[in-house]
């Protein structure tokens, strides 16, 4: 997960190079920088215990509910690792180039959050390094096949804090690339986004084939 969110370094400065420019960029300084990225992993983390914890009570749920708990647990479990391969599978295709990203994750804006100018709007009234912390929340949620492949493998693993485990690997991944924006590192990551995408692709698709391997292999008679 790790990998997959560094190799990814292409399609996030392509993504969200223009918001740290914009908000930390404009204070300027790590320490600047630190908030905003610390308030986006948290949301990466929080959103990976919650898809953790759902995939968890599903197969809970699935198993009280019938005379043979364990079979259901695990029937069930099996399908959540075939739904999270299945989203990784297209994530990863749209990433090396063979089939299209949807409309809606095609660009990062605020706007696109419920209730995030308001959120924005109060966090304003505190210091800089307070509001880009609140920035970095709201940015976590913003749609980007990255991250959605990743909350997507917090769901298969049916436990929270194994899914906020990788999902905070995930962020940590993406975090060298962005930091070393504006540098001439990150013109480097810019030229060669399309190799850096194909790979992070490749990495995808590798989870994803591991997840439905997994799921299959668990749910043959």
């Amino acid at each position: 997960m790790f990998l997959m969110g560094f190799l990814g370094t292409g399609h996030c400065l392509g993504m969200c190079g223009p918001l740290v420019f914009a908000f930390p960029g404009q204070v300027g300084g790590m320490k600047a920088h630190g908030a905003y990225h610390a308030g986006r992993i948290l949301t990466y983390t929080l959103v990976g215990l919650c898809m953790g914890g759902i995939g968890g009570a599903v197969v809970l749920l699935a198993g009280r509910t019938q005379t043979n708990p364990l079979g259901w647990m695990a029937g069930i479990q099996s399908g959540l690792a075939l739904v999270a391969g299945m989203f990784m599978l297209g994530f990863g295709l749209t990433r090396i180039g063979l089939i299209p990203e949807p409309d809606w994750m095609a660009a990062a804006t605020p706007t696109r959050i419920p209730g995030a100018r308001h959120f924005l709007r109060r966090s304003d009234q505190t210091s800089p390094e307070w509001r880009l912390f609140a920035t970095g929340l709201i940015m976590g949620l913003l749609p980007c096949g990255l991250s959605f492949a990743a909350f997507a493998r917090a769901l298969a693993t049916t436990e929270p804090l194994a899914g906020a485990g990788l999902a905070l690997a995930f962020g940590l991944g993406t975090l060298p690339g962005l930091l070393l924006l504006g540098t001439g590192l990150a013109v480097v990551a810019r030229r060669y986004r399309r190799h850096s995408d194909l790979l992070a692709g490749v990495v995808m698709i590798a989870i994803a084939g591991r997840l439905l391997v997994d799921g299959v292999l668990a749910l043959w008679p």
